[in-house]
């Protein structure tokens, strides 16, 4: 782990691998250990850089909005003399809205982005339950939202074959501050970055979970139909982790995105 002072401020990062380099940006119910299935696969040839955003982990809280999110994290790439040219970005669920974001407002500072089960916006049955989240964890801790959350990460089959992965993955949850967590539940509930779909200049891979409730495949055809180019593709039988639930499959179809020759 390496704290890194990036614009005055805190960023908890491992680097890990060599070559090209590889950003990625966790989940709001995980950490960066959301991608350790995969990281001996997308290592193989390429520098991880796996970043615990703003508020998660060491790293220190942002502002309040996704925005605010983007820029701090937009301080990560000068800071480790990250090459525009030579470095893309995987950013996943709540990493995918900041990925939006950065994409967005600081495009130039990296070359291809995959956006894994995200959205540009919820629709407004989603944003309660999301303030309603926000709320509960600030009145009765991280414990008082995991079997929720579990349930919105994974398909039932996954939870039923991997008790382990499972138990690791609401260890992790309860480690997060409610505090920071409330913070990114309400910047959720509050944005919509389909305006800024259409500024994002980078060649992009739009990437979800067939069975995905949380940001179902609807959500995601919308992103890739906003941003000039992309691509869409569907993971069967998984839910809103691929990472975790199809690795093997995730890898596959990441590495074969960032491989392709640039036209």
């Amino acid at each position: 782990m390496t704290i890194l002072a990036a614009g005055g401020t805190a960023l908890d990062v491992v680097q890990v691998g060599q070559g090209r380099d590889l950003v990625l940006f966790h989940s709001l119910l995980t950490d960066r250990t959301v991608f350790d299935p995969v990281v001996q696969r997308l290592a193989a040839n390429r520098r991880l850089t796996l970043v615990n955003l703003p508020g998660f982990g060491a790293s220190a809280p942002a502002g309040p909005a996704i925005e605010d999110y983007a820029d701090r994290v937009a301080l990560l790439f000068p800071a480790l003399g990250l090459s525009a040219t030579t470095t893309d970005l995987v950013a996943m669920s709540f990493g995918g809205f900041v990925g939006i974001a950065l994409a967005a407002r600081h495009g130039r500072l990296f070359d291809r982005l995959v956006l894994v089960d995200t959205a540009a916006a919820f629709p407004e049955p989603a944003k309660a339950p999301l303030r309603a989240m926000a709320a509960r964890v600030l009145r009765d801790g991280m414990g008082a939202v995991v079997d929720t959350a579990l349930r919105r990460m994974f398909t039932e089959r996954f939870i039923a074959a991997h008790p382990d992965i499972v138990a690791a993955r609401s260890e992790t949850l309860l480690r997060a501050r409610p505090e920071h967590f409330a913070t990114a539940c309400r910047a959720l509930a509050d944005l919509d970055l389909r305006p800024a779909l259409g500024r994002i200049g980078n060649p992009t891979l739009v990437v979800v979970g067939a069975l995905d409730v949380t940001t179902p495949p609807a959500l995601a055809r919308e992103v890739a139909t906003g941003i000039p180019g992309a691509r869409i593709v569907e993971i069967p039988e998984c839910a809103h982790c691929p990472p975790i639930e199809q690795p093997e499959e995730f890898a596959r179809v990441v590495g074969a995105f960032l491989a392709e020759a640039r036209p």
